[in-house]
């Protein structure tokens, strides 16, 4: 039987975004940004269907979804996006053999990233999973590592592929742009980039069976700080959450895929 491969994606670590404006739906270089989405998860498909795989199921991550055009999408592919903060990756279960994430940035507080930040650039300041610093790459390979599938791809930024190596090994990883400061980035030509996202998606098939998944095993502690106290006022009370400080929670959880969301 062939490969089963689940593709969370988002928007600041596509190829040819390189202001923050392209991310924001009300601005109206978000449409173009939009096409630049399409093709670089078009390729990563492209390349999973060369290798032979039988299924691709796609996340429309970025802001909580709508950002795909469906119609011009790879029909071989199916399409869905998150069902809230505690439900980021719906679809995936213990039946894939591996995880992209197309898209990617680094966490909060990465220096050289491009547009760094973990969930909300606005509220969440620092996110630590059993002490260590995570972000939304680390997230995702926690709730994978549950279902015992691993991370085999990482499209983004240098710095967001810096980050997926730290965390995941020797998987795949494409830069297709380089940070010139938090806000601008020096990109690729975005005909490259899904010339090496496609031929990175088809090794990353073949790496099925060979790289672990992130398992955490329990019990697991989760840590945020957000950026200021009413924040963390929103959340001190609620079952299992204990407050640290005026902008710390904490609570400790069994499985990965509960490290999500306060």
């Amino acid at each position: 039987m062939g490969a089963k491969i689940y593709i969370m994606t988002d928007m600041e670590g596509i190829s040819g975004v390189r202001e923050p404006f392209q991310c924001d739906r009300e601005h109206s270089e978000w449409q173009a940004a939009r096409k630049l989405l399409v093709g670089d998860v078009n390729a990563a498909i492209a390349g999973v269907f060369d290798r032979g795989a039988d299924e691709v199921l796609a996340s429309d991550g970025h802001g909580g979804g709508f950002n795909f055009i469906l119609e011009e999408m790879d029909p071989r592919a199916t399409y869905e996006q998150p069902n809230g903060a505690r439900d980021y990756l719906p679809g995936l279960d213990e039946s894939f053999s591996g995880v992209f994430q197309i898209g990617a940035h680094a966490m909060a507080g990465t220096l050289g990233g491009f547009l760094d930040h973990t969930q909300s650039s606005l509220r969440w300041f620092e996110y630590r999973i059993n002490g260590r610093p995570c972000g939304d790459i680390g997230q995702v390979g926690a709730c994978a590592g549950y279902y015992g599938v691993p991370v085999l791809l990482v499209t983004g930024d240098r710095a967001a592929c810096e980050e997926a190596r730290a965390f995941f090994g020797q998987l795949e990883t494409v830069a297709v742009k380089e940070a010139i400061s938090r806000n601008r980035a020096r990109c690729l030509h975005p005909q490259r980039p899904r010339e090496l996202i496609r031929q990175a998606a088809k090794r990353s098939v073949g790496l099925v069976g060979k790289i672990e998944p992130w398992r955490l095993e329990p019990p697991i502690e989760v840590t945020l700080t957000y950026t200021r106290q009413d924040y963390a006022d929103e959340v001190a009370h609620n079952p299992g959450v204990e407050r640290l400080d005026a902008r710390t929670v904490r609570k400790v959880v069994q499985r990965g895929i509960d490290v999500l969301g306060f």
